[in-house]
């Protein structure tokens, strides 16, 4: 440890603790007590030595050194205050009186000491203060005056000290002088470059804060002007600092989100704190020409320190602090898809419940109650004619039970990618017309026609047939359940490319925009007005669609309230399966889980749900298939 180390040591021990926490304020207040406390010192141990050689010493001599007492005090002023300011009046007010009483008993305006008035106003301006300067200059001028009077007048003691002994004191007072000012110079000189360092070592820190933060600092005006902004923008939006100045960073909020940053702005400037989110269009870097591509910005502002003596009715600058949160505005906006799935699932529920509630208890109570009365046939007296009907009856209600189950099954094995499609060649025509046929009479009992269109040359295709009739005898049998007594359904199958169309078209009660747009979600049957007028589990369309899907085909519903239904699916000629391998792997490779999500997958991309114009009772087949396609949604 060096012996300015020592020293610096001691110095801050004896600083005020307003001075530990700012390097320039600790810097001066070094430099004031420092030179002090060391001139005291040292004056005070030559004084014995002065006094051996001297002997006794006079009255001036006596006050210079009871001066050496001051910078003591003035330093132990500043130690226990740390008013810097009034520290500097007291010095220069101890220095101007040592040099008025050694100039009144030395020759007045004329003394060897006059010289040292020219210091007092340089010493004060060690204090960095216009006022303490302006007192120190006017000080000392004062000094001059009085000395000046003082002589005219013929106060002065008279001298007794000879032309070359005021020759050697005048020498002394300059010298003296000049390696005061000497002093103060390089004590200024010392304090600037202190301050110029310590300044240039706060910009850099701020500027490296600046340029290495992922946030974005700006400073703005009450009406949303940009005065300064960090260069963290540029990653953020895409587009240099100078661009986003004035009113460049309102430019890019979004329009709806602009009232809500100016208030924000506007709270802030009148001294609250805010916060707030807004859109803000970037510039992608490789982006096409016109692209618009926005992100969501959390920003906090708050006011801007006023300095003391401003104005406190004037409204401050605000700083804000701007961070990208887009990533948490999509967690957010998943997180309400998967809540709206939630609430759907639960819907879904609640249908099936309801649903499920009556169709089983609808054939389970007619199987209960015409079993309980042949049990008691005897005590009925039932015919045997009576007999054959319940058990019709009952076998009915079973077949209509084995159905509902039948079609849940199915519904859960699709979802769950196990239901298993075995293809094979087989004639459509064969298949649809003996799916027509199963359904006539059913057709005559609801008074509806059902007319068949096939041609004789319909090729052979490839697919599993079970699940070609099922998806035939539910889009069939929806259609005359739905249609009134008196209308009519349509089945026609044409070759379009290298797939089958088939379409089934209704003259019956139709279907709601609304509810056109669930249509093929499991439980979920259309309509209030006719939900329970007819059976069923809200589950034929969902097959039909998973079937579909499954097959890699198309399916497209086109209806109109009151007037009709027309359901076209398209499914390949040719569709083969992937084989399995006895380790669950396909031919090519992949597991049975991979299947399943290249399955689902296909689905996704290739099976689809639209929504078309209308069907009109009136409109040919042809012009029914020629109309455009309003809203497509994914299966």
């Amino acid at each position: 440890m060096t012996v300015l180390s020592i020293i610096r040591d001691c110095l801050d021990a004896l600083l005020h603790p307003s001075a530990r926490y700012d390097a320039l304020t600790r810097a001066r207040h070094r430099a004031f007590m420092a030179p002090r406390l060391l001139g005291s010192l040292a004056a005070f141990a030559a004084f014995p030595v002065y006094l051996a050689m001297r002997g006794a010493p006079s009255a001036i001599e006596v006050a210079a050194f009871a001066w050496l007492i001051a910078p003591i005090l003035l330093s132990w002023f500043l130690s226990r205050t740390g008013r810097y300011e009034g520290a500097h009046v007291l010095s220069s007010l101890a220095l101007a009186g040592l040099i008025m009483s050694i100039a009144v008993t030395t020759g007045g305006i004329e003394s060897f000491a006059t010289i040292w008035l020219v210091v007092v106003p340089l010493e004060a301006a060690l204090s960095a203060s216009r006022r303490v300067a302006a007192f120190a200059s006017l000080l000392a001028l004062s000094c001059a005056g009085v000395l000046i009077l003082v002589s005219q007048l013929g106060w002065l003691p008279i001298g007794d000290t000879s032309a070359a002994q005021r020759g050697v004191l005048m020498a002394f007072g300059v010298a003296s002088a000049t390696l005061y000012a000497a002093g103060l110079a390089f004590g200024a000189e010392s304090l600037a470059r202190t301050s110029v360092t310590l300044l240039s070592r706060e910009e850099e820190r701020y500027r490296l804060l600046a340029r290495n933060m992922s946030d974005v600092i700006s400073r703005h005006q009450r009406n949303g002007a940009v005065q300064f902004i960090s260069p963290a923008v540029e990653a953020m939006l895409g587009m240099p600092v100078a661009r986003l100045l004035g009113h460049g960073l309102f430019d890019r909020v979004h329009v709806a989100d602009r009232p809500a940053y100016l208030t924000a702005l506007s709270d802030a400037a009148r001294g609250d704190v805010r916060s707030v989110e807004f859109r803000l269009r970037r510039e992608p870097v490789g982006s096409e020409r016109g692209q618009i591509d926005f992100i969501w910005v959390e920003m906090r502002c708050r006011p801007l320190d006023q300095d003391i003596g401003r104005d406190a009715a004037r409204e401050a600058d605000v700083v804000a602090v701007m961070r990208d949160v887009s990533d948490r505005k999509h967690g957010e906006e998943a997180l309400d898809q998967a809540r709206s799935a939630t609430e759907a699932a639960d819907a879904a529920k609640t249908r099936f419940l309801a649903t499920m509630s009556h169709e089983l208890r609808t054939p389970l109570n007619a199987i209960i109650g015409f079993s309980e009365m042949i049990a008691q046939e005897q005590t009925l007296m039932l015919g045997a004619a009576q007999r054959r009907e319940y058990a019709q009856l009952i076998n009915d209600s079973g077949q209509h039970l084995l159905s509902v189950v039948n079609g849940i099954l199915d519904m859960s094995k699709m979802e769950s990618g196990n239901f298993e499609i075995a293809s094979e060649p087989f004639a459509p025509r064969a298949s649809l017309m003996h799916c027509c046929n199963l359904l006539a009479l059913k057709a005559r009992e609801n008074g509806v026609d059902l007319v068949t269109d096939a041609p004789q040359d319909l090729p052979v295709m490839t697919g599993d047939p079970r699940a070609f009739k099922q998806i035939v005898l539910n889009l069939v049998a929806n259609a005359i359940k739905f249609t009134e007594r008196g209308g009519q359904v349509t089945v026609t199958a044409a070759v379009s490319g290298s797939q089958l169309a088939l379409r089934i078209s209704d003259t019956g009660i139709g279907i709601a925009p609304d509810d056109l747009k669930r249509i093929g979600a499991p439980f979920f049957q259309a309509g209030k007005t006719y939900q329970r007028r007819h059976e069923g589990t809200g589950l034929g369309l969902s097959i039909v669609k998973s079937l579909v899907a499954l097959h890699l085909g198309e399916l497209t519903v086109q209806s109109r309230l009151g007037e009709g239904t027309a359901v076209t699916v398209k499914l390949p000629l040719v569709y083969t399966p992937q084989a399995k391998s006895s380790d669950g792997k396909s031919s090519d490779g992949k597991s049975s889980d991979k299947m399943m999500s290249d399955r689902k997958t296909s689905e996704a991309g290739e099976s689809k749900i639209t929504t078309l114009t209308p069907v009109l009772r009136q409109e040919s087949h042809d012009q029914v298939q020629d109309q455009p396609a309003l809203v497509k949604k994914s299966a």
